[in-house]
């Protein structure tokens, strides 16, 4: 069978399964608690593959694997700072934001705050992170699909990102959280069933002696012994050095503050259950991160490496490192295996897309229609029809701004990407959860302060980063910032703003509660404080 054929039978396999199990959750979903929270129904191990799926995205298959193939064991610190971000997410965050929540991140800050201004700020925030991680995505979409249709034709790419949003917007509109939930199920299964059989075979190739494949990734990497060490990519300059500490700070403290793993912990019926499948997520996503190690340095090892900077084999985003080991261990370029394997890593690559994609539009959506909609304009007054069909305009909007957006960042690395996502979540949305949990005085204004100030500092020295501008091009003479080489704006020098704006979240949230005359709700603090460590009145409504 001609190799063409063959991947797009797979392919197309993969849309028809999610698009049948999307029409089969349509009909399992009747009002607002089963399309934002699937009806709070699923067990925790199908909630922890659910988080799984929904965290393992394009950027941890594709961008870690070629993070390590082309940075060694800096590249591999991108594994540690996602995998170590659980245990914030777990000890600080899943049990007592199912308590106190309902249906997004703003209903618990909504319980003891003034709502209106609450809910917008949580909003936006939930609208620009999940657009900074949609970005990801479909960058890795459209190298995945010009690898495998072997062409290198920008217009192709960006029609392939323009079909991604398209069917994104589909899983929303039609399948709800239930639809959005199952398609993560199966595509967590699918990519560590595909990702193992890589592993198994990469082991082969150096039976199964971990020593000579980090040798032999350091030999082929042409950077010797230098490959396997500390500052490859973050230690050549001061500057690279706290940038690296800007990451790990992103990473780490992102997670607890990314809105569509948020909403993840509203789907299981109580806390111990939100509690056992942050465990169940946190045993899969510390194999997969395993995996990535052989796949990164697999690549490194069977791969042209030094070539990849020059010749074009890979981007140098190294976003394809994945797909073409597979190729490789799988018999090589022209073979039948390698064929097989690159399809077949390609298609669970691009429903891993899927389905975060999905989790991401979602969550942005419901949140616009559930806190600006409902909450703000109608004052809780909308119906749940009307709520859901808000969700469902909303959902198509930030699929096309995501679309339009995605189109010029197609050079980043997509793991690069998803750390902004980070950074921004963690200066915007983790402060605020962790005042409004944890300290009595905590106010609307401190909220309001912590949400706007994080985020706009966040975005705002991304802005002026080498990520949109000054970074010019690689060997391939392809631009590596947003805007063209001839536009420089970047007097920020770091490529991730973690170690700045997440600060400055804290203290901005500190400086508006102390300012404000505003006198603390003593008694919904004591309310929110029982409910959230006791599960007491959890499934009531938190407006007031």
């Amino acid at each position: 069978m001609d190799d063409q054929v063959l991947t797009t039978i797979l392919f197309l396999a993969v849309v028809a399964l999610t698009v049948g199990i999307t029409f089969w959750a349509s009909r399992q979903t009747s009002g607002t608690a089963d399309f934002y929270a699937g009806g709070r129904s699923f067990s925790p191990v199908q909630n922890g593959l659910a988080i799984g799926g929904d965290y393992m995205s394009a950027a941890s298959f594709l961008g870690i694997s070629g993070a390590i193939a082309l940075s060694g064991y800096d590249g591999f610190l991108y594994s540690i700072g996602f995998l170590v971000a659980w245990l914030v997410a777990l000890l600080l965050v899943a049990e007592m934001l199912r308590n106190s929540g309902r249906y997004t991140m703003a209903d618990q800050l909504a319980f003891r705050m003034r709502q209106r201004p609450v809910r917008m700020a949580a909003a936006t925030s939930t609208v620009v992170v999940s657009i900074f991680y949609l970005l990801a995505q479909m960058v890795g979409a459209g190298a995945l699909v010009a690898l495998l249709l072997g062409v290198d034709d920008q217009a192709v790419k960006n029609i392939v990102i323009f079909g991604v949003g398209a069917l994104m917007i589909f899983y929303v509109t039609v399948g709800g959280m239930k639809g959005t939930t199952w398609v993560q199920i199966v595509k967590a299964v699918l990519l560590m069933t595909g990702s193992a059989l890589i592993v198994v075979l990469v082991l082969a190739k150096f039976d199964f002696n971990l020593s000579e494949l980090l040798g032999a990734a350091a030999s082929n990497s042409g950077q010797g012994s230098a490959f396997l060490e500390p500052g490859l990519k973050y230690g050549a300059t001061a500057t690279s050095k706290i940038d690296f500490i800007s990451l790990g700070i992103a990473l780490v403290l992102g997670t607890a503050g990314l809105p569509h793993i948020l909403i993840r912990f509203y789907t299981v019926p109580t806390s111990r259950d939100a509690r056992k499948s942050v465990l169940w997520a946190i045993g899969l996503i510390g194999v997969f991160y395993l995996f990535t190690l052989v796949l990164g340095f697999g690549a490194a090892a069977l791969l042209d490496i030094p070539g990849l900077r020059k010749s074009g084999e890979l981007d140098a985003s190294g976003n394809l490192a994945a797909p073409l080991l597979a190729e490789s261990v799988g018999g090589g370029a022209g073979s039948t295996g390698g064929a097989i394997l690159l399809a077949l890593i390609a298609a669970v690559a691009f429903a891993t897309i899927l389905a975060v994609v999905a989790g991401l539009t979602l969550t942005s959506s419901a949140s616009v229609a559930h806190d600006i909609y409902n909450s703000v304009i109608k004052k809780g007054t909308a119906s749940e029809a009307d709520e859901i069909k808000v969700t469902r305009w909303a959902a198509a909007g930030i699929g096309l701004v995501s679309i339009l957006l995605a189109i010029p960042a197609q050079s980043l690395n997509i793991a690069f990407l998803v750390a902004l996502a980070f950074a921004v979540a963690a200066s915007a949305n983790l402060p605020t959860i962790i005042y409004n949990m944890f300290w009595r005085r905590f106010n609307t204004r401190g909220a309001l302060w912590s949400i706007y100030g994080g985020l706009i500092s966040a975005v705002g020295l991304v802005i002026f980063s080498p990520v949109v501008s000054g970074k010019g091009e690689d060997p391939t003479g392809k631009n590596l910032s947003l805007l063209p080489t001839s536009i420089d704006i970047s007097w920020f020098p770091l490529e991730n703003p973690g170690i700045v704006s997440i600060p400055l979240g804290f203290f901005f949230g500190w400086l508006g509660t102390v300012t404000s005359r505003e006198p603390a709700a003593e008694d919904r603090y004591t309310e929110l404080e029982v409910r959230a460590l006791t599960g007491a009145g959890a499934e009531q409504a938190v407006q007031h």
